[in-house]
């Protein structure tokens, strides 16, 4: 520990403890990976939107929304320290190690939370800014704050903070949304109980032992299966759509509703596994191949549309 030795006029010691945290720890207050999805969905989402954008904007944007993101994520870790002390999953996070102190957690995500919307507004547009801020405002507060410890449904509706970062690149280069916008967003949406779900299933324990109301704690395995099962139908209805909305070719479509169709067959599976299951091995299966799944999605409607501009080009060339 770091001791700052301070005095006041009138020689009262105001000496303050500091932990002795490095880049690497707040680096991991960061939530590195799901990081790395919002940066993807949000490239995706800002190179799909129609319109051009600066480079150098659309630079400023991917990280402004990469620190909005992790700003979320240090703002979660510090609320939630209490119960990640004794989940085994989340018990070597850096306050519950004991490497970063709760309050610098706070001040260091809201100062990220802070910087990155001031800069988005005032690089690029004041919409996006908005968005970004609601984002960081769900995550941390509705979903951080209220839903995770009160509901079952906290996944659910709290999805829609990992959901908007598709919409936020769409939002920097129009400064709006669109019916494409919204599609792009209910993609992830829909995707999040069964993914999250899978999870859940092989963490029951650690669930249990916090409080947290996870939807196999509360209303048992049998009915989160089906849950999950009617969601992944849900998230291929959407994930295919962008082919019959003009945002994605017919080979898209085609190549989404295989993936989707594999992301399905996990989920029978899941639905199959006896109840009580200790080895859950079709719930880590359908858990990996879920962010596997989002990821190809996302890939595939970029690659869709490159080769859509790059037909057009060489099209009007000759």
């Amino acid at each position: 520990m770091t001791v700052i030795d301070n005095h006041d006029a009138l020689g009262k010691d105001t000496s303050l403890i500091l932990s002795e945290a490095g880049a690497r720890d707040f680096f991991e207050l960061l939530k590195p990976r799901v990081m790395s999805l919002v940066v993807f969905t949000a490239l995706a989402g800002l190179v799909l939107a129609p319109g051009h954008i600066n480079p150098v904007l659309a630079i400023i944007s991917i990280l402004c929304i990469a620190v909005g993101a992790g700003a979320s994520g240090a703002l979660n870790m510090w609320y939630d320290a209490d119960i990640d002390a004794v989940m085994t999953r989340t018990a070597k996070r850096p306050i519950p190690d004991g490497r970063i102190k709760p309050q610098e957690a706070l001040a260091f995500g809201l100062t990220l939370s802070a910087f990155s919307v001031a800069i988005l507004g005032l690089a690029v547009n004041w919409f996006a800014a908005g968005l970004l801020a609601f984002t960081i405002f769900f995550y941390a507060v509705v979903y951080t704050m209220w839903l995770k410890r009160s509901t079952p449904q906290n996944i659910v509706i709290g999805g829609a903070a990992g959901a908007f970062p598709p919409m936020l690149g769409w939002a920097c280069v129009t400064g709006g949304v669109s019916l494409d916008s919204v599609i792009l967003f209910m993609i992830t949406f829909l995707w999040t109980p069964p993914h999250f779900w899978a999870l859940a299933l092989f963490k029951m324990r650690d669930y249990g032992s916090v409080g947290v109301p996870m939807m196999p704690n509360v209303v048992g395995e049998r009915s989160t299966k089906r849950q999950m099962f009617v969601y992944t139908l849900l998230t291929m209805a959407v994930a295919v759509a962008p082919a019959f909305t003009g945002l994605a070719s017919i080979g898209y479509g085609i190549f989404a509703g295989i993936l989707s169709l594999i992301f399905t067959w996990y989920s029978v599976l899941v639905l199959r596994m006896p109840d009580g299951d200790e080895k859950m091995l079709p719930a880590k299966k359908m858990f990996f191949y879920s962010i596997f799944y989002l990821f190809a999605i996302f890939s595939a409607l970029m690659a869709d549309h490159l080769a859509a501009n790059l037909m057009h080009l060489f099209g009007g060339a000759a």
